[in-house]
């Protein structure tokens, strides 16, 4: 039961409201999905024909707005960071996170239940000149984990054979920086996913221009950012198994539902499964309630290999 993790910074559960670019912008994937709605909180907590939508929250007790640093390792780990630090940090991983991430990542846990997992994102060059070298601080918890859990790095050459996904989706950032790669479509970026996921047990995907455009307060970018997650997130649809697949979809912490702020949100974030086979996963899901449960659960239904 290959299980595709794809997870996307700073997305949370938003209102109804023009502030909200995945309310305001044209969804058709998603709003179809989930049967005439578009991802808000409205939307969650709910059953529909072909996925589950839950809203997690991401302040894990801790007072203040959520960050990527301790809400990714919350992410990758099952530990709650940010109550061990007794605060939310931003950017990367300090050394005490560091060391959890290490001990705890998702693709070490994975090889303890004799499972198999990668990490489908492509790297520039001058990642791995840094990595010769040793961690770095600017090194982002997916690196990490992958890092930790002894596995490889996909570079520009896997992604251009079909074999690793950029984390801007299209590749566009990479053109616009000078690299000689393809333009790739949202639709074929999903197609290529799920054939990467194909010869795993789990698959992470990490893509966080959705936090970029928040951040910067211009609908138009943010627009555009939902318009192409949408399409890449039709295409993974569209490409998977349903009988066989599960799709998860979550973030860290909230950012991009409300366009009218440019700081992160308290907002509960999405848990969107895809599947046949998604109801146990979402039944341990809404049992843990927060960010910390969704590796735990993963965890657990691929090692049964049960829905």
């Amino acid at each position: 039961m290959p299980v595709i993790f794809i997870f996307i910074d700073g997305v949370g559960l938003g209102l109804e409201e023009e502030s909200n670019p995945f309310f305001a912008t044209k969804t058709p994937f998603l709003t179809d999905l989930l049967e005439g709605r578009s991802l808000t909180r409205e939307a969650s907590g709910k059953e529909y024909a072909k996925v589950s939508l839950l809203g997690l929250d991401a302040t894990l007790g801790v007072k203040g707005l959520p960050q990527s640093a301790t809400g990714q390792t919350s992410l990758f780990t099952g530990v709650n960071a940010a109550g061990i630090l007794g605060r939310h940090l931003n950017g990367f991983p300090n050394q005490i996170l560091r060391e959890i991430l290490a001990e705890k990542g998702m693709f070490l846990q994975l090889q303890a239940k004799s499972l198999k997992g990668t990490f489908a994102n492509a790297y520039r060059p001058v990642f791995f000149k840094e990595l010769k070298e040793g961690i770095k601080r600017h090194f982002s918890c997916s690196t990490l984990i992958t890092y930790y859990g002894g596995l490889g790095f996909r570079d520009l050459d896997d992604l251009r054979n079909a074999q690793a996904v950029y984390l801007d989706i299209t590749n566009k950032s990479l053109r616009e920086k000078g690299f000689q790669v393809p333009l790739v479509s949202p639709q074929e970026a999903g197609k290529r996913l799920v054939n990467i996921s194909r010869s795993f047990d789990l698959t992470l995907y990490e893509h966080f221009i959705t936090d970029i455009a928040g951040h910067s307060g211009d609908y138009n970018a943010a627009a555009e950012a939902v318009t192409i997650l949408d399409a890449f997130l039709g295409s993974v649809a569209e490409n998977m198994n349903p009988e066989r697949d599960i799709v998860l979809v979550s973030s860290d912490h909230g950012n991009l539902e409300n366009i009218d702020v440019k700081v992160h949100t308290a907002n509960p974030v999405p848990a969107l499964v895809m599947g046949k086979r998604r109801h146990k996963l979402v039944t341990l899901l809404a049992k843990g309630e927060d960010i910390t449960g969704v590796f735990p659960a993963l965890l657990e239904v691929l090692s049964d290999g049960t829905s």
